[in-house]
């Protein structure tokens, strides 16, 4: 088994430990839900994988492209069309919300092109409030459950099982792309892009093409959460989130695929694990307010320090 191969296992592995925690210690729903979404989270962070992590950007919107992807699957099924067929128009959706928030990169780059990607979340965000007559504003949508035929993913079971599948597709889609030669492309870009320009590559498609690839699984990655989720409202994609994808994916590690998965173990599965452990301890002094968040925030820090290139490793 490859280093990759391995480190991918011990991440499936560790989504399965915490199901099996919360099985024993919460609920098998609760436990099963929570699995879900840190597949759901794993997903949008390939996305981000690709942009950073191999095509050297900074993103800092990252969650308007999984909002897009979101909506865009709720309002499809909403009007009649069948899940698994809006799944392709979402990721569609997402990816050409990439295209648009790389434009900026033909003239800008470094920070100052990052900053244009959080602007055009801010951009997204703001649309979503203020198009009501499409989007219901503030006052969010219904979305029912993931369906195929008569079956319907209602039970948490079910929804982690989707969520499992669309997830080895998507690694699978990552691992193919990454080995071509624009994966190749995109790595000689991140290393040195005056070298890569004087052997032919152009830096602005293919900068574009990363982001559509990263939109296009932040597509898939919001369609899934809109599905579990089951309600939809812009203040669920705010800069907040995209900060917590871009942390996700340093925690992981930028330069793997499976640091996709172990940043989300930590960014959606380590706050509830802690408060897990918080009630089981005697005394109320680790009971009051802020504890938990002090101890999220000193394991991360902790995990920075001691796993600098990412939990999956890689540099």
């Amino acid at each position: 088994m490859s280093a990759t191969a391995r480190r991918a296992a011990l991440a499936a592995a560790a989504v399965l430990a915490l199901a099996v925690f919360g099985y024993a210690s919460a609920s098998p729903d609760y436990a099963l839900g929570q699995a879900t979404l840190v597949i759901t989270y794993a997903i949008a962070g390939l996305g981000l994988v690709i942009v950073v992590g191999h095509g050297g950007q900074i993103a800092l919107g990252h969650g308007a492209l999984v909002a897009l992807g979101a909506y865009t699957q709720a309002l499809l099924v909403a009007r009649g069309l069948p899940p698994l067929l809006a799944l392709p128009l979402a990721m569609a959706a997402g990816g050409a919300g990439g295209a648009l928030a790389s434009l900026p990169a033909r003239r800008l780059g470094g920070l100052y092109f990052g900053i244009s990607t959080l602007a055009f979340a801010l951009m997204v965000e703001e649309a979503l409030v203020r198009w009501e007559s499409l989007t219901r504003g503030s006052a969010g949508l219904g979305v029912a459950a993931f369906s195929v035929g008569g079956w319907s993913a209602t039970a948490p079971a079910a929804q982690l099982g989707v969520s499992a599948v669309l997830l080895a597709l998507a690694w699978a889609g990552c691992r193919r792309l990454l080995a071509s030669r624009i994966g190749r492309a995109w790595r000689a870009l991140r290393e040195d892009e005056m070298a890569a320009q004087a052997c032919g590559i152009a830096a602005g498609p293919s900068i574009a093409l990363a982001f559509t690839a990263g939109g296009a699984l932040a597509g898939l990655g919001g369609a899934l959460y809109a599905h579990w989720i089951g309600y939809l409202s812009p203040e669920q994609f705010g800069l907040r989130f995209s900060f917590e994808l871009l942390m996700l994916v340093f925690i992981g590690g930028a330069r793997r695929l499976a640091g996709a998965l172990w940043g989300a173990l930590v960014i959606v599965a380590l706050p509830q694990l802690i408060a897990l452990a918080r009630d089981a301890l005697p005394g109320d002094t680790l009971r009051s307010a802020g504890v938990e968040t002090l101890l999220f925030g000193a394991l991360i820090v902790a995990a920075v320090l001691l796993r600098p290139q990412g939990l999956a490793g890689g540099r």
